[in-house]
Formats: structure tokens, C-alpha cells, sequence
């Protein structure tokens, strides 16, 4: 039987708040672990020992377009792997660096052109999580290889309402030649669920809230909330007063946090609703919603993303930034030239100047989602310490199109690997040295295998990265 005060009952981890077209999903609450009680928990620190926390282990791969200006991106390295120093692009790093690794020496070889000649661009963003080589072609036959996050999801999704999450903040089209005869859909997608199927990506934050929150079986009443301005919440708000009743008081207040980010976001996205302008594509209209600044919509879909694993909607995600060859241009931060344009820079010390801008302005966005898991509280940690968010890109310098030596870096501990008793948390605050020519793929199998994914290989891989 339920238990008021400061009592709680055990919660399901597939339990949701139900409204009038709507399904939401819960935060994960204490009362969600083994046993559903506060108290057994409360008594369990009590006596000195560790509740076993039962919070997922959740991946994100962040996709960062056109590779960087890597002499002021490299961090300087010290004595010891936690003696280094940030570079000039990595400063905005500082406040979240002891919940990073910054990787060197890793290389993505199925970039390369490996006798296929032009076309860096396509190759990089095709196996950036594919570790494949893709098909050179312009036409339908397109081919590369199962990602990794969906590699990911076919484990970890499997308890979730969405296997996987891939959002984006530019539209790219998924047909016709973008690169020296490959297909756009190389360019413009990461996620692939098969060698020839890419998975579309969200830009318009409106359309990833609804997916994340709205009931498809009930198409007809979510467009009568949202021709009300109603809130989400207004619609699950007997299902939460029930439920708020019956949990422990830590419970009450991360629930009530929890919809009280649901809410911002909601009203983040109406405002921007009304104030963007819509903008014609050659192609296609973008749809009204999407933020004139890129750093506001950047942060908004960031959000989207924490929410997404906060309410354990799916434990799986991706994010592509731009399309590699993206010339989206900054002129918020002054950098009205396309970033495609200002990558091929030729050392030109203007050029180089603006594309440190956008490279710092990358950063700053990644730092403030960072921040945000980290003080973000979950069990007896945070979010960040049961995550592992992979921030990085297929090209190296955008200069010199280079596939070796890829900023990478990594974000979060991962928990315990599903409480597996052969992992423990990740170290962070580390300058990790690979020999150079290392597959990227490697970090991706220690990926897979600390989220509890039986994994012996992936890709060309020729081994877990020892981390």
C-alpha cells in the first residue's frame, strides 16, 4: 500500500504522467530504486553502506562539422595525464574540465579517400560513428555501416519509448551530389540504423518536443493543446498531484524541477514561434519555431537533449551541430563568411581569426550542456556521472582535411557499466595520449562496453581504448 510523508512507494521505471493526448515521461526518482523506498535507502546510508543506483547509462555523440583550427585547439600536455593545460579554444572548457577526457592520436582511417579520391566532407560525417568507408556515389545505392549509437540502442533501448534521439540545427537535404560525387545523405546525416538507411534527424525543436512528450495516438487533441497554448502539464496535472502525494520530499522536489524545465522549454519554444520569421530553403520552407540565433537554438535542442534523459524518454542520442561542408555563417559572434569557406583559411590571419571564433563558439554551447548534467542530481551523484557524452568530429584540421589526431573529447563517467562488477566509474579531468593512428572506433567499443553492451568488436576497431 502507498505510504504518505516522508515515506515513499515504489515507482516503476516505466511509470509516466498521463493527460489528454499526452504521455510524459517521469524523472528517475529514488523511489525507483530496488525496493521503491526512500527509507531502505535512507537507512542504507545510514549504516555506511551504498545503495546500489539504479539510474541508466545513457551515450550521446555530439557532431562537430569541418574539423578545427587545431594549433589552437591541441591542449598542452604536462607531466602527467592530469598536469596539461587548455588551449586558447578550449578555455570555456575551465568550470566542467575535472568532468572531461581531451583525447589526441585518434584517427578515423575510413575518411580517408583510401583510393576514392575528393570528398572529405561526405566521408567524414558518413563514418564518423560508422567507422565505414562509404560508397562513393551520387545515386540511391548508397552504403556505409550500422552506427554506433544505433548499435547502442538495439541494447539500450530496449526499455526506453524511443530506442534513440537524433536532433540536428541545419536541414540538409538526403538526396542529389554534395561532395565531389557522394550523396548528400552522407553529408548530412550520422546516425545510420543500417549500411543504407540513415535516420532522419530533428531540427525544429517544436517537432522534438512533441515527439518527446506528445501521444501519437491522440494526434487530433495534441493539436487542439497546441492551438490553445496550453501547457503539457496543464493535461497531466491530476495524474501528478496523485502521484506527488504518495512520494518521499527529495521526490517532490526533483519531479517539481523536472516539470518546471518541461514548462521553460515550452515557453522558450512558443516565443520563438512567434518572433521567427519563416525562412525559404531552395528546396524547402523551413518550418516557423527554429531560433534566428544559432547559439539559442543550439542551447534549446541541448536542453532537449537533457531533458530526454532526465525523463528516461531514450538512453541513446545524436546531435549534429551543421552537415560537414556546412557554410552556416555566425554573425552573432561576427563571423558573417561561411564556416566551410573560413575553414580552408590557407593560414590567412583573418580567416584563421573568425574560424577560432566559431571553434570557441562550439565549445561554449557543449560547456553549458556539460554543466548542466553535472548539476543535474541523480541518486547519490549527477546525471553527468551515469552519462557519456562524445563531443568530436571525422576532420581533424579543416585546413588540411586530416583524419589523424581528432578532436575528441569525452564527457561524463558512465555509472558503474549497468553495475557491472569488472567496471568501475570512469576517471575524468585527463589528457588521454594515444599513439598516433589509433582507431577512433576503439573508444567507441570501451563506449559500448562500459553502457553494459555486449560488444567483442566494432568497426576496425582492434581493441577497447584503454581508459
Amino acid at each position: 500500500m502507498p505510504r504518505h510523508g516522508s515515506q515513499s512507494y515504489a515507482v516503476s521505471r516505466r511509470a509516466v504522467l498521463r493527460g489528454l493526448g499526452v504521455t510524459m515521461a517521469l524523472p528517475w526518482l529514488e523511489a525507483m530504486t530496488p525496493g521503491g523506498s526512500q527509507a531502505l535507502a535512507s537507512s542504507l546510508m545510514s549504516s555506511g553502506a551504498t545503495p546500489s543506483s539504479a539510474a541508466p547509462t545513457r551515450l550521446a555523440f555530439i557532431f562537430l562539422p569541418n574539423g578545427v583550427h587545431y594549433p589552437s585547439w591541441a591542449p598542452i600536455a604536462g607531466a602527467s595525464e592530469t598536469e596539461f593545460a587548455l588551449s586558447t579554444t578550449l578555455q570555456p572548457l575551465s568550470a566542467v574540465v575535472q568532468h572531461l577526457n581531451i583525447f589526441t592520436g585518434l584517427t578515423l582511417h575510413k575518411a580517408r579517400a583510401n583510393g576514392d579520391g575528393p570528398g572529405d566532407h561526405a566521408r567524414s560525417a558518413a563514418s564518423f560513428l560508422t567507422g565505414a568507408q562509404a560508397r562513393k556515389t551520387a545515386g540511391n545505392d548508397i552504403r556505409t555501416g550500422v552506427s554506433v549509437d544505433q548499435l547502442a540502442a538495439s541494447h539500450l533501448g530496449k526499455d526506453t519509448r524511443l530506442p534513440s534521439l537524433e536532433l540536428g540545427c541545419e536541414y540538409g537535404p538526403s538526396a542529389g551530389g554534395c561532395d565531389s560525387g557522394y550523396s548528400c545523405a552522407y553529408s548530412n546525416n550520422i546516425s545510420w540504423r543500417d549500411e543504407s538507411t540513415p535516420m532522419t534527424k530533428i531540427v525544429d525543436p517544436a517537432a522534438a518536443f512533441e515527439r518527446l512528450f506528445g501521444d501519437a495516438t491522440q494526434a487530433a487533441a495534441a493539436k487542439e493543446r497546441m492551438s490553445r497554448r496550453q501547457s503539457i502539464l496543464d493535461f497531466v496535472l491530476e495524474d501528478s498531484k496523485a502521484m506527488s502525494a504518495r512520494l518521499g520530499n527529495a521526490d517532490k522536489r526533483k519531479l517539481d524541477q523536472y516539470q518546471t524545465s518541461v514548462r521553460e522549454i515550452e515557453q522558450r519554444i512558443e516565443r520563438m514561434s512567434k518572433e521567427s520569421q519563416p525562412v525559404k530553403l531552395p528546396t524547402m520552407a523551413m518550418p516557423v519555431g527554429i531560433p534566428d540565433k544559432v547559439s539559442e537554438h543550439m542551447d534549446l535542442m541541448y536542453d532537449l537533449l537533457h531533458l530526454a534523459f532526465q525523463s528516461d524518454i531514450t538512453r541513446v542520442s545524436t546531435f549534429m551541430m551543421a552537415g560537414d561542408g556546412s557554410n552556416r555563417t555566425f554573425p552573432e559572434i561576427g563571423v558573417k563568411e561561411g564556416h566551410h569557406h573560413l575553414s580552408h583559411h590557407q593560414n590567412n590571419a583573418e580567416m584563421v581569426e573568425m574560424i577560432q571564433r566559431i571553434d570557441c563558439f562550439h565549445i561554449e554551447r557543449f560547456a553549458r550542456f556539460v554543466e548542466k548534467l553535472a548539476n543535474s542530481p541523480e541518486g547519490s551523484g549527477t546525471m553527468l556521472d551515469n552519462t557519456l557524452v562524445l563531443f568530436g568530429g571525422g576532420i581533424s584540421d579543416g585546413n588540411k582535411h586530416n583524419h589523424e589526431d581528432l578532436p575528441i573529447i569525452l564527457a561524463g563517467r558512465g555509472g558503474n557499466g549497468s553495475q557491472r562488477a569488472d567496471f568501475e566509474s570512469l576517471k575524468t579531468g585527463r589528457l588521454l595520449q594515444s599513439p598516433r593512428e589509433t582507431p577512433l572506433c576503439n573508444l567507441y567499443l570501451s563506449m559500448l562496453q562500459r553502457a553494459g553492451c555486449p560488444q567483442p568488436t566494432f568497426a576496425d576497431s582492434t581493441g577497447p581504448l584503454s581508459m
